[in-house]
């Protein structure tokens, strides 16, 4: 199998909650799998409106299965006490397409930068530990045209290769789209061309 860093990645399947209790500061943590930066900003106002009275919501994000695209908030809390240690949790579990909030309300105790750090870095673990992690790969369309009496050849590699079939015409004239995990699509492309009369809608 032909392997690639980025033809595959882990995020989580569906919304988790954690919490954590420090000095009667109480931590309830957020995991929610998003892809766009429009759902980030969706989620988070909608968490801001349901605990408006909550002293901090701090956050941190994680987009693209090239890990490159992430953000992190502190909301008001000391500098990188709240959103580097949540987003710390998103790397330590090379997580990606997730938001992870944490809403701390204040118990009238301070808990000093390293408290917060565990606090905050407590709560996110949470609420990773409840969610469901799964493995998803990038995948890549081919289409591919061929003539008619070479559909023989075109099928064993299909079957060799194994990528899903997403549609299929056969007429003297042949079309077929593939799905192929992004790390094994050259060397399929490779082997279709091999094929006479094959042709690569895009190349």
């Amino acid at each position: 199998m032909a392997d690639h860093p980025f033809d595959s990645y882990k995020t989580i399947l569906a919304p988790a909650e954690g919490y954590y209790t420090e000095k009667r500061s109480r931590f309830l943590s957020y995991a929610h799998p998003v892809q766009t930066t429009d759902e980030v900003k969706e989620q988070l106002d909608q968490y801001r409106k349901k605990y408006y009275n909550a002293r901090h919501v701090c956050w941190a994000y994680m987009l693209g299965n090239e890990r490159l695209n992430f953000r992190a908030n502190d909301d008001g809390e000391p500098s990188s006490t709240a959103g580097k240690p949540i987003l710390g949790q998103i790397n330590s579990h090379q997580l990606t397409d997730i938001l992870l909030l944490v809403v701390r309300y204040f118990g009238g105790i301070e808990l000093g930068t390293s408290g917060l750090i565990i606090a905050y870095r407590s709560a996110a673990a949470d609420a990773i530990a409840h969610a469901e992690i799964v493995e998803r790969t990038v995948d890549e369309e081919i289409i591919v045209h061929f003539e008619y009496p070479f559909l023989h050849n075109i099928m064993r590699i299909v079957k060799e290769d194994a990528p899903t079939i997403l549609a299929q015409s056969f007429d003297t004239h042949c079309r077929m789209t593939l799905r192929v995990r992004k790390g094994e699509a050259n060397r399929l492309k490779d082997r279709l061309l091999k094929v006479e009369s094959a042709r690569l809608e895009n190349p």
